[in-house]
């Protein structure tokens, strides 16, 4: 079955990359990579460490100086190289989702789409690199000013594992269309598509230096580009913990710029004029996308006091048919949590939801003896200060809540420290403009769950992050504005 096809998946490259060549760390430490499906080791990857970083910014730093290939290149010649790596990609795109389905677990087909995404945001920032544009503005006085929009400088970008070359894509995407240089980052736990990219950026044509890719431990490598004194912007996508320490970083440096994409504990209100059967499917994909290793994951499932118990048995059911197994099982629905921790973690808090008092309607186990698989859980009687209902549990865990009144639903759902996202599942269109401009949420869905798009901005409210990533918006976190203003002689009588 699907061992067979993980073990005829060759792993070609596991150093790091630096100034567009493949090369050891400086003191030759690895990193064991695991296939969550069989906790077996896949291989062994260079680990990045305070010295690498070093080298790697030193190579952006170089790339980056204003006679430099890459900052003397045409506007759209930017735009062909960014979409020659979207072709490349797009070439070799069944390669790169079986990377991510072997270190990260998820279901191969799901993969798929993620690199399908990939090439398209990619083929998106391309477009943009010749409408960069800035102002011109009528001062007062005989003064002739305009702004122009520069690049920031050497950009460091630390992504996570749970979409591992989505991610990569979203980060480097904006920051190349802007005619920066970058040190990215990628998780220690999933780092092997991010260096097959690597092959393929030198294969386009990029400078060197331009993209230089290292992996490493975040309280190594990514302490050392957070701090670090010649770096000028930081992007870090991952926990809320992790951000506040990246800001702290940033600030005792040298105040680099920060942009961050965190965690959240999303709600999705179910209002009971709508339709049981889709939103239940709608709710169950919220929460078990991605076995619910998703920040956006809509983990609190309010749902109208007149539909509840239909609504709870018709989720039990639905996550009784959800096929659980190896990434490259082509029945699979949900594969592994990412590591042994994480799983404990999960299976932590659903031992803490029913001390607390929430019903078990179904999973709540670890299945089989070998690799990260839980059941898809469902919960049933939540209240909303349960554990299961404030923190982000980063698992397949559905938490269904009750209400009955609109206007307390609202407070309800805005009672977090997050706000990265939130759903609206009604047929009355009022209803769902008012709750869409109540809640406190960078993305509102209505009617539908998750759906991002190159072109929309995507970031969060409150503790779920600062700026935004993606579409056009996300351009403003790769440039700095300068304003230029020239006096204008006056004329000869």
């Amino acid at each position: 079955m699907t061992n067979q096809v993980a073990s005829s998946v060759k792993i070609q490259f596991s150093q790091l990359f630096i100034n567009n060549e493949f090369v050891d760390s400086v003191n030759k430490r690895r990193i064991p990579v695991i296939n969550p499906s069989t906790e077996e080791i896949i291989c062994e990857v260079q680990a990045a460490e305070k010295e690498d970083v070093d080298l790697a910014v030193t190579a952006a730093r170089q790339a980056f100086k204003l006679n430099s290939p890459w900052r003397t290149m045409d506007a759209s010649k930017r735009g062909t190289l960014i979409g020659k790596l979207a072709s490349l990609i797009e070439r070799d795109s069944e390669y790169l989702a079986s990377l991510d389905a072997l270190d990260n677990g998820k279901p191969y087909l799901n993969a798929l789409d993620d690199v399908s995404s990939s090439i398209d945001l990619f083929n998106y920032y391309a477009g943009w690199c010749d409408k960069i544009c800035g102002k011109t503005i009528p001062v007062d006085g005989n003064y002739f000013t305009y702004t122009r929009h520069e690049p920031v400088g050497v950009c460091g970008q630390i992504i996570p594992w749970n979409y591992p070359l989505a991610m990569l894509a979203w980060k480097l995407g904006p920051a190349l269309a802007c005619g920066n240089t970058v040190v990215l980052k990628p998780s220690e736990l999933t780092p092997l598509s991010a260096l097959y990219c690597a092959h393929l950026i030198k294969e386009a044509g990029f400078p060197p230096g331009v993209i230089n890719i290292v992996p490493g431990y975040g309280n190594t490598a990514g302490e050392a580009i957070t701090s670090h004194m010649d770096i000028d912007k930081v992007a870090f996508t991952g926990s809320t913990e992790t951000g506040r320490k990246v800001m702290t970083a940033a600030a005792q440096s040298n105040l680099k710029r920060v942009s961050l994409e965190l965690g959240g504990k999303s709600p999705l209100i179910i209002f009971a004029d709508c339709d049981v059967d889709f939103a239940v499917k709608c709710a169950h994909g919220a929460i078990m996308t991605n076995v619910g290793q998703n920040c956006v994951a809509g983990s609190r499932t309010f749902v109208q006091d007149t539909i509840y118990e239909e609504f709870v048995q018709k989720s039990k059911e639905l996550a009784e048919t959800r096929v659980v197994g190896d990434a490259f099982d082509p029945n699979t629905q949900q594969g592994p949590i990412i590591n042994k921790s994480q799983l404990e973690k999960v299976l932590g808090f659903i031992k803490k939801g029913q001390e607390e008092g929430a019903r078990l309607v179904y999973g709540g186990k670890r299945l089989g003896s070998k690799g990260y698989f839980v059941q898809p859980t469902v919960f049933a009687d939540v209240k909303d200060d349960m554990s299961i209902a404030t923190d982000e549990i980063f698992g397949p865990v559905q938490s269904i809540i009750k209400f009955s009144d609109p206007d307390e639903v609202i407070e309800r759902a805005n009672r977090t420290k997050y706000g990265l996202a939130a759903g609206v599942i009604t047929n009355d269109i009022n209803k769902a403009f008012k709750i869409s401009q109540s809640l406190q949420a960078g993305s509102v869905w209505v009617n539908c769950y998750d759906i991002v798009s190159s072109q929309t901005p995507f970031g969060g409210f409150k503790q779920s992050g600062q700026g935004r990533e993606v579409g056009e918006y996300a351009l403003q976190l790769y440039t700095e504005i300068k304003t230029v203003t020239v006096q204008i002689p006056e004329k000869n009588s």
